[in-house]
């Protein structure tokens, strides 16, 4: 008698497509960008000062014709952004999930490797308020400096209890050392909460937590040391579960 695969858990299913909506839906709504090739510093102040993400809401204000927004953004003076070959990674995708292969992570890196879908970000969750606007302005500052390629917070969501998320980006998730450096380059502007990184490639796949094939989508984990001298980072690699030196 064969074996009967066991059944996805329904509500796993749910949930993680749930994430793929509401993250597409905010890609596809309106941002408020800052964007240091074509913006001069000197209106950058008053740009963050007015567009704090506690006080920007997710859904806008119909009523004062306040269109929605996904994201606001900064981009870096030097900013060159490639998303490589998305809709032919997609597309092998589907090809690897009918041909019934083992999804893993060495699979997934090997499909982004292909189509040179490479970037990836840190990211923070932060309740709304101070913490999030402080420490949405440090990455910002560091962002207009030159120092970060880019980077995003999402707005306050007065529909859900959901913390605000800061993503921060560097080119290549397969360079450790890039990876690292990004952290190094955060942890300088002052931010202390713990971080995680993932690869673009989940996203652009829909995979987020939760997920059917029990990947976990964030790759690395930082937390930062108070108490060692001097204060750096202990970043975990999450696929090996060893450290990172």
């Amino acid at each position: 008698m064969e074996e009967e695969e066991a059944p996805v858990d329904a509500d796993v299913m749910t949930k993680s497509e749930t994430y793929a909506a509401e993250s597409m839906a905010a890609d596809m709504d309106p941002w408020i960008e800052f964007d240091s090739r074509k913006t001069p510093r000197s209106e950058f102040e008053g740009w963050l000062e007015t567009n704090r993400p506690s006080q920007v809401c997710r859904f806008g204000d119909e009523e004062n014709g306040v269109s929605p927004v996904g994201w606001i953004a900064v981009r870096s003076p030097n900013d060159s952004p490639s998303n490589g070959d998305v809709a032919g990674l997609q597309d092998s995708w589907e090809k690897l999930l009918s041909s019934c292969r083992q999804v893993s992570f060495q699979t997934i890196k090997e499909l982004a490797l292909n189509h040179g879908v490479l970037n990836g970000k840190w990211l923070m969750h932060l309740d709304s308020g101070f913490k999030v606007d402080h420490a949405w302005e440090c990455v910002a500052r560091a962002v207009v400096d030159g120092k970060i390629s880019s980077a995003k917070v999402s707005p306050f969501n007065p529909k859900s209890d959901s913390k605000h998320v800061i993503c921060m980006y560097n080119e290549n998730f397969t360079d450790e050392s890039q990876v690292v450096q990004l952290d190094s380059v955060i942890r300088a502007t002052g931010v202390k909460c713990p971080l995680s990184y993932k690869p673009d490639v989940y996203t652009y796949l829909g995979i987020y937590r939760n997920n059917r094939w029990k990947l976990c989508p964030t790759i690395y984990e930082s937390k930062f040391d108070l108490e060692c001298v001097p204060r750096r980072s202990h970043i975990i690699n999450k696929v090996t579960n060893l450290p990172v030196i």
